[in-house]
């Protein structure tokens, strides 16, 4: 499923990284419990996932490029509600005990062994076409604030709004059918600081004080999330002098952005000059991850990505996926950022925060 070339460690983790690392934020089970019997937590995560079948199938049954797209959609339906009622029966089958890599994992394994490479494709190219209509607007809107601590904020909320953009919750997924999501709506109706982890005035702080040298981002969604949230923030380093890594998926996961794709988007925003409304990219670079899910497990990287991570000085993992729900707690031996939106209720729940809260938890490395 991965690229063929051998994944790698981020060498950003401490090592021996077996003792040090783990792609998950929230325990589904502790060593006490009984390896045959589901957890609580085990099953409300299973049935997540179980919820998101209809919309998945959906999408599914509509993807032209795939012959029988109807029938074959049935049969992911069919094979992975099965799946997930197996792993509550017996936590251990199918390559369990689950946590949200295996279920993620085990749901892109049927869509592809089923000929779907890309459901959603079309409302990913909708939205791209979308937020690069607004990209100039939200540059602008940014650029006229002269506090530097308040365009940073005001960047920051933008990850957010665009982070809304996320067809893997049901919930959200839903609401998007029903009537899209307006960015700079979004923008505004965040909920209100403090957030459930709230390290914005000290990432604040410390980007006035000191600009770092190079940020590598693992990013998101496509849509407004890449478009209107991070190209904004990652322009903002570049117009400062930094260099940034922009590490996409591999392969298309949910609404998620690959780095081709990525590319192309980059290639409608750039003026004739290669620059991103008037800031010069040569110091951007756009980096394959070798991931093909919606979350991350970074001790299985690319060596693309390992080896562009080796002198940077921040990392950024954006998105409830990588930043939250696989992330939120890994250590680096650099300077790092976790950002978010709370689109689950058993995220906000485990956080002790509302749905819909936001994140940013940065962790300063005294050098």
């Amino acid at each position: 499923m991965e690229s063929d070339s051998e994944m790698v460690a981020l060498p950003l983790l401490p090592t021996p990284i077996e003792s040090n690392y783990r792609a998950c934020t929230i325990p589904y089970r502790f060593p006490s419990d009984n390896p045959r019997k589901a957890t609580p937590t085990e099953i409300s995560w299973i049935d997540l996932f179980s919820n998101s079948i209809p919309s998945f199938k959906e999408r599914a049954e509509s993807d032209t490029t795939v012959p029988d797209a109807p029938v074959r959609a049935e049969k992911f339906a069919k094979r992975y509600a099965e799946i997930l009622e197996d792993l509550k029966k017996d936590p251990e089958s199918h390559g369990g005990p689950p946590d949200c890599i295996l279920l993620c994992r085990i749901r892109e394994l049927i869509l592809r062994e089923l000929g779907f490479r890309d459901i959603f494709k079309k409302v990913k190219d909708d939205e791209n076409a979308k937020a690069i209509s607004l990209f100039p607007e939200v540059v602008r809107l940014s650029d006229a604030i002269d506090d530097e601590g308040k365009r940073i904020e005001n960047l920051v909320r933008g990850i957010f709004a665009g982070n809304i953009f996320d067809l893997g919750s049901a919930q959200l997924a839903e609401v998007f059918s029903k009537d899209g999501m307006s960015f700079l709506a979004s923008c505004q109706n965040l909920v209100s600081r403090p957030w459930v982890i709230d390290d914005l005035d000290n990432f604040q702080a410390r980007w006035v004080k000191k600009p770092w040298k190079k940020a590598v981002i693992f990013v998101d969604n496509s849509g407004a999330d890449i478009i209107l949230g991070i190209l904004p923030f990652a322009r903002e380093m570049l117009r400062l002098g930094m260099q940034v890594v922009l590490a996409a998926n591999e392969l298309p996961s949910i609404n998620d952005v690959t780095y081709i794709e990525l590319a192309e988007i980059l290639s409608k925003l750039k003026d004739e000059k290669g620059q991103l409304m008037g800031v010069d990219t040569s110091n951007l670079l756009i980096a394959n991850s070798g991931n093909d899910l919606p979350v991350i497990d970074l001790a299985r990287v690319s060596q693309e990505v390992a080896y562009l991570s080796t002198d940077a000085d921040l990392v950024i993992l954006e998105g409830m996926g990588r930043g939250i729900e696989t992330n939120l707690y890994a250590q680096f031996k650099c300077d790092s950022l976790k950002i978010g939106m709370v689109k689950h209720p058993e995220v906000a729940q485990f956080l002790g925060g509302r749905l819909y809260d936001c994140v940013i938890k940065y962790n300063e490395v005294q050098s």
